[in-house]
């Protein structure tokens, strides 16, 4: 085909556009905030005001300002100078600024965006009205005020104040707190924020710590991981926090969110700075090689979490049951106090004057809280002496309690001249409830029944009580059955009967 001419085209675009992109970019108004917040920072600010009012905002930054050159710069869109420059120049800071659309997204919240900088001997207004900027069709100039430089005037100095009037959209500074403090890095060294007089500080949690530090081809990935108590759990602001350049971009689960309540517990941020995000910075690109790496490395860190709950779970049953224990022996050993009939092994005292039960329950909590393993079933039987009162009988061997698990409960009771030894230990759903070997009674943790009633303390303690007065029991009386039920329940009646 015949070429007859050859032209060139402007590529021109619709102002009302800029603004319309820049209202659309942002979820929510208050991230426009975030944006001013951060420019400060990457500006070498050590403190920034946020100052919300009903008719105006400002943010006032005592960084390096800008001069004629940075100004022109400031209002280029698109420009790529953070890209360029990664670091600031004072503090070597990583910018966190990228695509430079924030300030047309101000006028999204605002009709007025006025810049105040002072750099050097240099200073300047500049005056982004958006019914003026509309109106001017073509002309694409803000007007720009440069002050007469005052070498006397005190109040002078470097930084820059960005004015927001003429609100379209509320404030309310309870929501602007919750996005400065996770999305402005408040936890850089000298750099302060301070919203209407008060300096944010962020966010202390409380619970088990689990340090992330894992290498990619593309970078690190660092944060900190937070097990918080259960009293803590917190079902409204569920996630880890994921931070590009100390910027928290988005809040993800990671597929956690099968784990039920627990979820709520996981709290912490990661740090990836080498991830892709969105214009809007309301997210990743999700379909870039850097986020599939990144995916790879956080299965491995819920992994981790994983078992650390598993872990917390463990434990936190581990002291439920040992309360449980010492409670239902404490409340036995008073019950016998009152009927020394019913023991098997004489009368029992009931300790010091003010301590109920006294020094009834001896238990093995510091071999539990070393981890070390508890004695074998025939060292425990072996310390207590044979009973003077209960007939002889040939001892049962269960091959499954020949050494209890290293998470067995073990406590001792006293009754006169002898003792008892309880024994919380695991033999299996279809192992036995409960039994006994000599004086050393034993309770099976695996049984459908002590599963179910081991969700409350009090529940478990009665449970506890119930098996471990049977067993009594029946050291008591050996050929009646009936009538060691019957001693059983009187023995549970004087146990509880405060309540």
């Amino acid at each position: 085909m015949e070429i007859k001419e050859k032209k060139r085209l402007a590529v021109t675009v619709d102002k009302r556009h800029i603004v319309s992109i820049g209202e659309r970019l942002y979820a929510e108004s208050v991230e426009l905030l975030r944006e001013l917040v951060n420019n400060a920072y990457d500006a070498d600010a050590t403190e920034v005001r946020v100052e919300v009012g009903p008719e105006k905002i400002v943010v006032s930054d005592n960084g390096t300002g800008m001069d004629l050159a940075g100004l022109e710069q400031y209002f280029i869109i698109g420009s790529n100078e953070k890209v360029v420059h990664s670091r600031s120049s004072r503090f070597g800071r990583v910018r966190i600024g990228q695509f430079g659309i924030g300030k047309f997204a101000s006028l999204a919240a605002a009709s007025r965006f006025e810049l105040i900088t002072r750099h050097k001997d240099f200073g300047a207004r500049v005056v982004f009205d958006k019914k003026a900027w509309e109106e001017a069709k073509d002309e694409w100039h803000l007007p720009c005020e440069i002050f007469a430089s005052d070498p006397q005037d005190p109040q002078e100095g470097d930084g820059t104040t960005v004015i927001l009037s003429e609100l379209s959209k509320s404030f309310h500074v309870e929501d602007v707190e919750r996005k400065l403090l996770e999305s402005v890095p408040l936890k850089a060294p000298d750099f302060a924020v301070y919203l209407n007089g008060r300096r944010l500080y962020p966010r202390s949690l409380v619970g088990r710590r689990i340090p992330i530090l894992e290498g990619t081809k593309y970078g690190l990935v660092t944060g900190e991981i937070v097990i918080t108590p259960k009293s803590a759990a917190d079902f409204k602001d569920l996630g880890i926090e994921v931070k590009v350049k100390a910027v928290t971009v988005k809040k993800d689960l990671f597929g956690m969110e099968t784990w039920g309540k627990a979820v709520a517990r996981v709290k912490g941020e990661i740090h990836a700075d080498f991830l892709p995000i969105t214009s809007d910075r309301s997210s990743f690109i999700v379909d870039s090689d850097e986020y599939q790496e990144f995916l790879k490395v956080m299965e491995k860190v819920v992994v981790v979490i994983g078992r650390a709950l598993g872990k917390e779970a463990d434990l936190s049953e581990q002291r439920k049951s040992s309360r449980a224990v010492n409670d239902a022996l404490q409340r036995i050993h008073k019950a016998l106090a009152r009927n020394p009939d019913l023991s098997p092994f004489g009368p029992v005292d009931y300790g010091e004057p003010g301590e109920a039960g006294g020094s009834a329950v001896i238990g093995a909590k510091r071999k539990e809280r070393q981890g070390a393993e508890v004695p074998p079933r025939e060292a425990l039987a072996g310390k207590e002496p044979e009973a003077p009162v209960a007939p002889k009988k040939k001892k049962r061997r269960h091959p499954l309690v020949k050494r209890v698990t290293p998470n067995a409960i073990v406590r001792r009771m006293r009754m006169g001249t002898e003792s008892v030894s309880v024994c919380l230990d695991f033999f299996g759903p279809l192992g036995p409830e409960c039994f006994s070997e000599g004086n050393v009674v034993y309770i099976n943790r695996d049984h459908p029944l002590f599963q179910r009633e081991s969700h409350k303390t009090a529940v478990q303690t009665m449970y506890i009580a119930r098996l471990v007065t049977q067993e009594i029991s029946l050291m008591k009386e050996t050929r009646s059955p009936r009538v060691a039920f019957s001693r059983q329940s009187q023995l549970l009646k004087d146990a509880f009967a405060e309540e």
